[in-house]
């Protein structure tokens, strides 16, 4: 599609949006690719102003609990020992430290950039134990899952993980039971929706009358899945749809989902800032249940409060945006960030610094 074309569809999404957004409407997008794309393509300055546009807990990084990220910087600590970690977590601050700051220390931190790298790590380092620090939703999760299997069929001892894997429905349940926030649509993460399919959302509109699309990530695709949520809302007719059909298929990716069901059950898992949710984290089923970090170097998780004046938890539960922040531009930056979503490209603070802080966009919508 040309330059041109892609404009006289943007055009079109937008009178049609005007047209369809009859009254106020409150949409959450709980994907940090959206967030990231809604504020690189002046989407809020766009749409309706009776549109609000909320972000949600779509970041990784972000709401990997501070006890847990304080956990695998004690385990950098240990002798003999290499974490594997994605790139964004290097510098999100734990309560003392960072794994950044370990391995300018000395601690063997490796930057990786797929799971199935941990293999490699642990074939040539076998006086080693490497820990894979495992976070992500069900994007990364089977690819979690299917190293660990390569690992126990071909026999790798040295490996395990910390697995601080996150589901995407729990959440999403949590958020729809807040009465403070008051959602009226939610559009749904693209990845996300490739390994779940379609079946997953459906209690949103069924059980909670919130209006769902499953949307791509492009301005259009992003504009596209607004004119689906507004035409539900202004019908009265919450249900769950897709305008992202050209990647999501309603039963998804049943080769992922049949890997996850085999290395993973759920479990309980704590957010960053928003506490505890029942089975919204996976834990490794008893015949992988050997390659748990945790378990192996006899680790405990402790329940640490964020630092005094963070309020990351409230963004991402969209309860406040990250101007309301009193650390916001002052002493959290990204060059010296306090909290994770300041940190990862994901983050909803990141993003607010990034785009709006020359006063191109509007903070209140």
């Amino acid at each position: 599609m040309s330059e041109s074309e892609r404009s006289k569809r943007v055009d079109l999404l937008l009178k049609a949006l005007n047209r369809l957004a009859v009254r106020p409407m409150t949409v959450m997008e709980v994907c940090g690719t959206h967030t990231v794309s809604v504020f690189r393509n002046g989407i809020r300055s766009l749409i309706p102003k009776n549109i609000r546009l909320l972000s949600g807990p779509g970041c990784p990084v972000c709401v990997t609990d501070q006890g847990d990220l304080d956990a695998i910087i004690s385990l950098s600590e240990e002798p003999d020992v290499i974490i594997a970690t994605y790139g964004d977590m290097m510098r999100v601050p734990g309560t003392f430290s960072s794994l950044a700051k370990k391995k300018g220390e000395g601690s063997d931190i490796r930057v990786i950039t797929t799971a199935t790298s941990c293999l490699d790590l642990a074939r040539e380092n076998l006086s080693k134990e490497v820990v894979f620090l495992a976070i992500g939703f069900e994007t990364t999760s089977p690819a979690t899952a299917s190293m660990l299997m390569e690992a126990k069929e071909t026999g790798i001892t040295n490996l395990s993980i910390t697995c601080f894997h996150k589901r995407t429905p729990p959440v999403l349940e949590q958020l729809a039971m807040d009465e403070e926030l008051k959602i009226d649509a939610f559009l749904l993460p693209g990845h996300v929706s490739v390994i779940l399919g379609y079946e997953p959302y459906s209690f949103l509109a069924d059980h909670y009358g919130i209006a769902c699309t499953i949307a791509g990530f492009e301005a259009e695709d992003i504009l596209l899945g607004l004119v689906d949520l507004a035409s539900q809302v202004a019908r009265r007719n919450p249900h769950l749809d897709s305008t992202y059909q050209r990647a999501v298929r309603p039963s998804g990716n049943v080769v992922a989902q049949k890997l996850l069901e085999t290395v993973f059950e759920y479990g309980n898992a704590c957010w960053r800032g928003i506490g505890e949710i029942p089975n919204s984290g996976l834990r490794l089923r008893e015949p992988f249940r050997n390659y748990d970090a945790l378990e192996r170097f006899n680790f405990k998780i402790e329940k640490i409060l964020p630092p005094e004046g963070c309020l990351c938890g409230e963004v991402l539960s969209g309860k406040i945006i990250p101007p309301e922040c009193p650390l916001f531009a002052e002493s959290c930056t990204p060059v010296t960030p306090v909290g994770p979503c300041m940190v990862s490209g994901e983050g909803t603070c990141s993003a607010y610094y990034k785009f709006t802080r020359g006063g191109t966009i509007s903070w209140e919508n």
